[in-house]
């Protein structure tokens, strides 16, 4: 708000108390959400070191009980079991709210499969093979969480930053802004005050030297 704007009234300067009274609220509210969205970004982010942690560990298990089941069975074999496996794992996407934060919820179907449901059969696998896919599945499963995980970070910290920008916007532009400008108009009213009792008075005084010479 310009200041060579703003028109030095007593109703203009009750609407910019409202307007005050408004940015400090706003300011009060929105560093509320900052704060909460801080806390619950430390929540995300804890879970997505252990997920990260978790990955690294399964990641390690996969490939050792791969490296047995071809060992054992021997490459082919486990290429076979694993181009027969006919069921896919869908991945659906969901969203929830976290503080007017919409991030996303992954969930994945069929990860986890039975041994009669992977479609490689019962006969002629080892149990090495199965083992090898109990691993990776669990990997995946890993996987399809730290994806949810790693997005709800991104969109925590977009919206703490952009909270972060109105806040300060409020705190060290808008605010001191407006209270410039209230400070000029106390200022022009208390001027246009004395003007009007200086005015009064040279009218009064006027007045009792035309009564006096009248007399």
């Amino acid at each position: 708000m310009a200041i060579r704007d703003v028109k030095p009234t007593r109703s203009e300067l009750i609407l910019l108390k409202a307007r005050i009274k408004l940015a400090y609220t706003g300011h009060k509210l929105l560093k509320m959400k900052r704060d909460g969205l801080i806390i619950e970004f430390l929540k995300v982010l804890k879970q997505a070191r252990d997920v990260r942690a978790m990955i690294v560990k399964h990641f390690a298990e996969a490939e050792e009980r791969i490296g047995v089941a071809q060992a054992l069975e021997g490459t082919i074999a486990v290429q076979s079991a694993a181009y027969a496996i006919s069921q896919s794992t869908d991945v659906k996407v969901g969203t929830k709210n976290i503080m007017g934060v919409v991030v996303p919820v992954v969930e994945g179907s069929m990860v986890k499969k039975r041994v009669d449901k992977r479609g490689y059969g019962l006969i002629g696998v080892g149990a090495s093979i199965d083992e090898a896919a109990d691993a990776y599945e669990q990997l995946l499963e890993d996987i399809i969480k730290a994806a949810e995980i790693e997005t709800t970070i991104k969109k925590l910290i977009q919206d703490i930053e952009k909270t972060k920008r109105r806040v300060n916007a409020l705190e060290f532009k808008v605010i001191p802004e407006l209270h410039e400008v209230e400070a000029f108009i106390r200022l022009r009213l208390e001027e246009m005050e004395r003007e009007n009792v200086f005015r009064l008075k040279r009218i009064k005084g006027k007045g009792e030297k035309a009564a006096a010479a009248a007399a």
